[in-house]
């Protein structure tokens, strides 16, 4: 039988007959040591052999060669504790499906396997032109882990958009294990996974938000089989890269944010960033403004001042973004008191001392070389101005009767300034004496005065109304004649009383006129300005009691130079007078 099957296996190589035997085998299969081994197998006789292939059909493995006698590593009609090999087809031969299980897999078994059908009848046949190569290995195969961002499979060094979905797929080829393998990530389990297996590959997905934590992350997917003697495992991984604009932007101070005036400081500006920083920007708050000072990650006072006290922000920007960051910068100096410190004196002294100072200064008060406090001769209050400034006020009694020199003394942990006051009080000579009794006789002074003044208009008043017969009012408006320039002339030629000579007893009574300046004929119509204005001269002189001589020697008077003209009015002494008028 077996020559026949020889012959008839070369009739069927060159194409006579038996087309019909044929298998199906992997070219290639890995197997953990340890572990089982699943070869997938299914085969094709001829139908003339049909009906030889029953259930008591067998199966054999062939290992590195067709000699059945040299070869044979399986038998599945006996048991397999007495073959090489260890397993079972886990397939129905009658319907041609021979896939085998190998149990304890191990080193040695590697190697090239053939398959032989044997059932009843003629039916004997090796599939010697195909074979699978078994490959044992000591760990197992590696996953792998691929990235896609918005579902889209992207290359393991390509970078991430920070708030972009991401999903990690982790995938592995599985082997005969029993239990199954096992996936996992070494990554926070806050993390949803997605796992999923099919025949022959296990399957794990990560999904999550691309963040800046996540940046350089690495993400390790690792299978596991769970051996008898120890478990093994293998891993991928792949590591994350994420864009994102600046994070954690800081700023620190070298010395110190607190630095005494004079001084030198350093600020440097950090920040954490993919693509990193393109620049930092420094800018100070400034009456409620943004004041840009200048770039670069440092910013340097040689010598610092207390003006440069405030606020300060770094801001830092690459493409995808800015991020600010700020100190405040505390210059700190010796107390300073303002000039603007001073004294008022009532019938108290209140002084007041203002002081800035950084810390906040103390104000105290001296009087006379000692420290004072709030007593029943001096009150001390004080009010914050501000966090540096300080107002101090005193209020001193005069019932301090002693010159002392007042001074206003401020301190800090920095030093001192201090200001004098010079006060001179005024000592009290009497008890009784006050600013009320002095008002009370300067009221008196005024009253006897207005009294008096009173007295002295009646006694006039009465003097005039016994004289009034004698008395009378002369009005000489009118121009009685011309000099020789045409200039008026006028005389007091209208008397009410009768001619009397004076007495001691009678004296001779006041005589009053009125005399218009105003010339009736002026040169011209144009606006007269200060160039225009004149100066008019009157003479007045007593002529005696008799009208009409009088007239006669005014008449007899030469002509006046010009401006200057002779009044008559009956009087003992000749009075000369000097009249500006405007004519």
């Amino acid at each position: 039988m077996e020559i026949f099957l020889t012959c008839l296996h070369y009739v069927c190589v060159v194409g006579v007959c038996c087309r019909d035997f044929n298998i199906s085998l992997p070219q290639n299969i890995q197997a953990l040591s340890g572990s089982c081994v699943i070869i997938k197998c299914r085969f094709k006789i001829q139908d003339e052999y049909d009906k030889d292939l029953t259930e008591r059909a067998t199966g054999l493995w062939l290992k590195d060669g067709t000699d059945l006698n040299n070869n044979l590593a399986f038998n599945s009609s006996t048991s397999s504790q007495n073959s090489f090999m260890k397993g079972n087809i886990t397939g129905n031969l009658k319907d041609k499906n021979c896939t085998t299980v190998f149990h304890d897999f191990r080193s040695d078994h590697s190697g090239k396997y053939y398959f032989r059908i044997e059932g009843e009848g003629g039916l004997k046949w090796t599939y010697y032109k195909k074979k699978v190569s078994i490959h044992v290995i000591d760990s197992p195969p590696k996953p792998t882990v691929q990235l896609y961002v918005e579902q889209k499979e992207v290359q393991d060094q390509e970078e991430v958009l920070e708030g972009r979905s991401v999903s990690l797929r982790c995938s592995a080829e599985t082997l005969c294990s029993s239990p199954p393998p096992t996936l996992t990530w070494s990554s926070t389990p806050r993390i949803p996974l997605s796992e999923s297996s099919r025949l022959e590959e296990l399957i794990s997905d990560l999904n999550f938000t691309a963040t800046h934590r996540q940046h350089r992350d690495t993400f390790t997917c690792t299978i596991t089989y769970q051996l008898q003697d120890k478990n093994k495992t293998a891993q991928d991984n792949i590591t994350l890269h994420v864009q994102y604009s600046p994070k954690n932007t800081s700023v620190s101070v070298l010395p110190s944010s607190s630095v005494l005036e004079g001084g030198s400081v350093t600020l440097t500006c950090s920040s954490d960033a993919n693509p990193a920083v393109l620049n930092h920007t420094w800018s100070r708050e400034s009456e409620g403004q943004m004041e840009q000072l200048q770039t670069g990650d440092t910013l340097t006072f040689d010598r610092i001042d207390r003006k440069h006290r405030g606020w300060y922000y770094c801001t830092a920007q690459n493409q995808h973004g800015t991020q600010n960051s700020s100190v405040m910068l505390d210059i700190q100096y010796v107390p300073q008191i303002s000039t603007s410190s001073s004294c008022t004196r009532t019938d108290v002294t209140v002084c007041f001392c203002e002081a800035d100072g950084n810390p906040s200064p103390e104000l105290e008060w001296h009087l006379s070389g000692r420290p004072v406090t709030n007593s029943s001769n001096m009150f001390i209050s004080e009010e914050r101005l501000s966090s540096t400034g300080l107002r101090s006020s005193i209020t001193l009694h005069q019932s301090l009767t002693h010159t002392s020199t007042l001074q206003c003394v401020s301190n800090n942990t920095h030093g001192t300034d201090e200001q004098l006051f010079h006060l001179v009080f005024i000592t009290q000579k009497a008890p009784w004496f006050n600013i009320y009794s002095l008002l009370a006789g300067v009221a008196a002074g005024t009253s006897f005065m207005a009294i008096l003044w009173v007295t002295t208009l009646l006694y006039k008043c009465i003097f005039r109304t016994q004289s009034g017969d004698k008395a009378a009012l002369i009005q000489t408006d009118r121009a009685d004649s011309v000099d020789s320039r045409g200039e008026p002339f006028y005389a007091n030629n209208a008397m009410t009383s009768s001619a009397e000579a004076p007495t001691l007893n009678h004296p001779e009574p006041l005589h009053y006129s009125t005399i218009n300046f105003t010339n009736t004929n002026p040169e011209s119509n144009h606006i007269r300005g200060i160039s225009m204005l004149t100066t008019d001269y009157a003479v007045v002189r007593y002529f005696g009691q008799n009208i009409e001589d009088s007239e006669e020697k005014i008449r007899k008077v030469p002509s006046m130079p010009h401006g200057e003209d002779i009044y008559q009015v009956p009087h003992k002494a000749a009075t000369k007078a000097n009249l500006h008028v405007q004519t």
